[in-house]
C-alpha cells in the first residue's frame, strides 16, 4: 500500500518572526532607493546575476543572465537595463514581466562574498538607444529588460562563505557530477550516444552570441 507524502508543516510569518527576531537598526538602514556610486561600481564589475519574476499567479521563476563585466547597464540613479542574450528561448522572464512587473535581481562578482541585490519593477523594451550601449561582439541584443528600481544593498557575505562558492577546492564538486550529456540521454529518454549530446551541448555554448 503506497501512502501519500506527508507535507511538512507551515509556519506562519508570525511564529517567523518571534523565531529570527527582528533585523538591527543598521540594516534596514542599508536599504536604499536609488543606485549611488558604490553600487554603480559594483555592477559594473558584475559578469553574473540571478533573476526573480514571477507570473499573474504567483508562481515564481528565476534565470541566470551573464556576459562581460558591466553587461547591465545603469541609465540612471533609478534605472537599469539588462540585454537579452540568446538562450533557450524560453522566455520564462518576458512571460512573467508581462503579467507581473516585479523583479529581483542578485549580482556577484567572484571572490567578491557580498551580494548586491535589487528589488523592483521591470519591462522590455526595444529602445534603440539602450540596446546599442549592450553591443557586444560587433552585435547588439534585440530585446532588453529595464527594471526600475525599489530597493538596492548589500546582502552579507555569509552564504557565499558557508557554501565556500570561491574556494578553488569547491571545483572538485563538478567531478563527482554526470556530463550534460548523459544526463540529457537520460532524461530524454535517447537512445543515442551521450558523447554526441555532449558535442552538441558544446556546439551550442559556442554560440554566445
Amino acid at each position: 500500500m503506497t501512502h501519500a507524502p506527508t507535507r511538512p508543516r507551515r509556519v506562519s510569518p508570525e511564529e517567523v518572526r518571534a523565531r529570527i527576531g527582528q533585523p538591527e537598526a543598521m540594516v534596514r538602514a542599508k536599504v536604499k532607493d536609488r543606485i549611488d556610486n558604490y553600487f554603480r561600481q559594483f555592477i559594473a564589475h558584475s559578469p553574473f546575476l540571478a533573476m526573480a519574476t514571477a507570473d499573474a499567479a504567483g508562481r515564481a521563476d528565476c534565470s541566470p543572465r551573464g556576459d562581460y563585466p558591466g553587461f547591465v547597464k545603469v541609465l540612471d540613479e533609478r534605472t537599469l537595463a539588462l540585454p537579452d542574450r540568446p538562450g533557450n528561448k524560453i522566455a520564462d522572464s518576458f512571460r512573467n514581466l508581462a503579467e507581473n512587473d516585479g523583479v529581483g535581481l542578485c549580482f556577484l562578482i567572484p571572490g567578491v562574498r557580498e551580494v548586491l541585490r535589487v528589488n523592483g519593477s521591470g519591462y522590455v523594451t526595444d529602445e534603440p538607444d539602450v540596446l546599442v550601449r549592450m553591443r557586444t561582439e560587433a552585435r547588439k541584443p534585440e530585446l532588453a529588460i529595464v527594471v526600475e528600481v525599489a530597493e538596492v544593498y548589500f546582502h552579507c557575505g555569509r552564504a557565499l562563505l558557508r557554501s565556500r562558492l570561491w574556494d578553488p577546492a569547491s571545483r572538485a564538486l563538478a567531478e563527482e557530477m554526470p556530463s550534460m550529456g548523459e544526463i540529457a540521454a537520460a532524461q530524454f529518454g535517447a537512445d543515442v550516444d551521450p558523447g554526441l549530446l555532449e558535442a552538441a551541448v558544446e556546439d551550442s555554448y559556442r554560440k554566445l552570441y
